[in-house]
């Protein structure tokens, strides 16, 4: 008889603030080949004896902002968000939640899924869009793990679900709430920046071009390109909010370049967020619709930090749009794309 699961798998969190367990966790993130994808002894060296060692401790300060009574945020509505698909979908299908990086594991929760009798699992790591640095890694260590536990359930992975009606309808529903009682002049979509050899890697043929001649429509050609995917993103957000083409813009953030000439996508969300100010813009909305719930990248990134810098370049009203965190639209779309694949 069969018996279904559905695997939920967002990127990590640390075990807590401190910055042992910071440096432990960007450690396991950074040594990731799908991340950093240099030759293994130069990422050992950069992420060991640079990046960890230097970078934890100013980490670990912003992870204690972001900590919550209940624990990292990114965690916290990972529970909830498990628990209120449960519900939603019913007993007859299980829900799990693991994380690509420390805890709750990949690998302990597929024990659990194994111990469950599981026959047909679908898996949909909590990313919009595709990426390799995210997406794949995930899909990646399912297959590795399951291969370690000799477990062969039948397997559906979710490759991206930016184009599900229901994801773009609970975006629009947070932006609504501001965009439509406040007094904003522009609309900027932030996403998480990967370098530009990744998109190489991860389009057809050769495809991407890094500019609109392939990103101005998404296609089968650029389907799996984080670039056009996260233009088309924004793109049907602001049609489904009726925003015209000159109301919001596009760029990319958090990014670590790690060698010259290894530029990542551009432009920068830092760099744009000045310009917009300096223009004379004064009220500005922010998605960072690359992140499903609230993290360090959206609430003090770019709730705090892009906050800053628009205010210091001139800027008067600068307001993050909440993730979808528990919203119940979001929760509709996660059951609407699981139950598609049974």
């Amino acid at each position: 008889m069969k018996k279904k699961g559905v695997l939920l798998v967002n990127l990590g969190t640390p075990n807590s603030p401190s910055v042992k367990n910071v440096r432990v966790y960007l450690r396991e993130f950074l040594m990731d080949k799908y991340v950093i994808d240099l030759p293994y002894l130069t990422r050992w060296f950069l992420v060991n004896v640079i990046i960890a060692v230097f970078r934890a401790p100013k980490s670990a300060k912003i992870y204690q902002q972001l900590w919550t009574d209940e624990g990292s945020p990114l965690l916290v509505y990972g529970k909830k968000v498990r628990s209120l698909l449960q519900q939603e979908i019913g007993d007859n299908i299980n829900v799990y939640l693991a994380m690509r990086y420390q805890n709750p594991s990949i690998k302990n929760v597929l024990k659990e899924v194994k111990k469950e009798g599981i026959t047909d699992l679908v898996v949909i790591p909590l990313y919009p869009q595709y990426a390799s640095s995210s997406t794949k890694s995930s899909i990646e260590k399912v297959k590795e793990e399951l291969k370690k536990a000799n477990y062969e359930p039948n397997v559906k992975f979710i490759e991206n679900f930016l184009t599900n009606e229901k994801f773009i309808e609970a975006f629009t529903e947070s932006g609504n709430k501001h965009w439509k009682t406040g007094d904003y002049q522009k609309v900027l979509f932030s996403y998480h920046g990967i370098p530009e050899r990744h998109i190489i890697k991860d389009c057809k043929n050769g495809y991407c071009k890094l500019d609109d001649t392939c990103c101005a429509a998404y296609s089968d050609n650029n389907r799996l390109c984080y670039r056009a995917q996260c233009y088309e993103t924004s793109r049907l957000i602001a049609s489904k909010m009726g925003l015209k083409e000159d109301e919001y813009r596009i760029s990319f953030q958090s990014r670590l370049e790690t060698r010259a000439r290894d530029p990542w996508l551009k432009p920068y969300s830092d760099l744009v967020t000045a310009d917009l100010a300096k223009s004379g813009v004064k009220n500005v909305l922010c998605f960072s619709a690359s992140f499903i719930a609230d993290c360090l990248e959206t609430t003090i990134e770019v709730g705090e930090e892009f906050k800053e810098i628009f205010d210091k370049n001139g800027g008067e009203k600068w307001q993050l749009v909440e993730s979808l965190n528990d919203n119940p639209t979001w929760i509709a779309a996660l059951k609407e794309i699981a139950l598609k694949e049974f």
